[in-house]
């Protein structure tokens, strides 16, 4: 999509706040991350470093001494990943918001070309993509804008709140749910797409994703998939609410994102428990809200397959047999 020239201009007071949660994880990737802000093209009067430090059992300032003069550090009793972002964005100065997990980080070639697109067009946000891989190319592609619900509608959108910078007044009467552990960033950048204006999105992959055994999303017990599937499918039944309350385009791009976050969750249910009893309490736990059968649209050909399969018997035996 061509880039439209009416929103080429440079916001005067541009800078971004990264927002760090950190519990616990080593300082020595904590540190990385932290690097990785200060390697991009940002002057210091661009940039602020917030360390949200959600009670961990040693405080980290101490493997911080040579980073003090360029972090904001607050520290307070232990409420979790959501408590921490919310604290975050009240004390944020910036006009835009970047979260980073504090054992990921930002890949500086591929985020300056994000930071270009956000200076240049003064968009209300940025989205682009995250890889595992420390080799990856980046793309140098424009797209946009769009409204966050016409991107709603043709995209899938993905979950992780660090997949974008946004600027702060888009999302300031947004919070993160405090009593979600889980599928919290599933709610919050859905709201945060309805409520934006002009979206600008790139191919670039400038977020680094450290695949860490010990994080919460890595979690592999069973208190931790029941509570995972739990909070899923609670998020599902409250966006699933807001539908009939927004004009057409948006409901359609709520209707689509529900759908996606259903199959996500059914797909998960499978992988989780390899078990029919607790797939068809997940399809029951639907059919409550209305959401099962998944919607017969044609958003994707895995969508398609998976609405397909997961409607009889046999389809269903199938996915289990085949999801590991």
């Amino acid at each position: 999509m061509q880039v439209d020239s009416i929103l080429s201009q440079s916001d005067k007071n541009f800078k971004i706040s990264f927002i760090i949660p950190y519990f616990n994880e080593p300082t020595i990737i904590l540190k990385e991350c932290i690097e990785s802000i200060l390697r991009l093209q940002l002057t210091p009067e661009e940039r602020e470093i917030i360390i949200v430090d959600d009670g961990s059992d040693i405080p980290p300032l101490d493997d911080l001494i040579e980073f003090q003069d360029h972090l904001v550090y607050i520290r307070y009793r232990h409420k979790g990943t959501s408590a921490a972002r919310n604290i975050g964005m009240q004390v944020a100065s910036g006009s835009y918001i970047q979260f980073v997990d504090a054992d990921d980080y930002l890949i500086p070639a591929a985020y300056n070309h994000c930071i270009q697109i956000v200076k240049h067009y003064n968009g209300d946000m940025v989205r682009f993509g995250a890889t595992d891989n420390e080799n990856s190319d980046y793309a140098m592609d424009i797209n946009g804008p769009v409204t966050g619900s016409d991107y709603m509608r043709t995209h899938n959108l993905k979950s992780s709140v660090w997949c974008c910078c946004f600027r702060k007044t888009v999302g300031e009467t947004l919070s993160f749910s405090e009593e979600l552990t889980y599928a919290e960033d599933e709610e919050f950048t859905t709201k945060l797409m309805l409520l934006t204006k002009n979206v600008f999105y790139t191919e670039a992959k400038a977020y680094f994703y450290r695949q860490r055994s010990g994080s919460l999303t890595h979690k592999t017990d069973t208190m931790s998939k029941i509570q995972r599937l739990n909070n899923s499918v609670e998020v599902i039944h409250r966006l699933s609410q807001m539908i009939p309350t927004h004009p057409s385009k948006e409901s359609e791009a709520l209707q689509r994102r529900v759908a996606q976050l259903s199959m996500d969750y059914l797909y998960n249910v499978i992988r989780l428990t390899h078990s029919r009893k607790h797939l068809n309490q997940a399809l029951n736990n639907l059919k409550k809200y209305d959401l099962f059968p998944l919607p017969e649209k044609n958003y994707t050909n895995k969508y398609v397959i998976f609405r397909k399969a997961i409607k009889t018997k046999i389809g269903r035996s199938l996915l289990l047999a085949a999801i590991r």
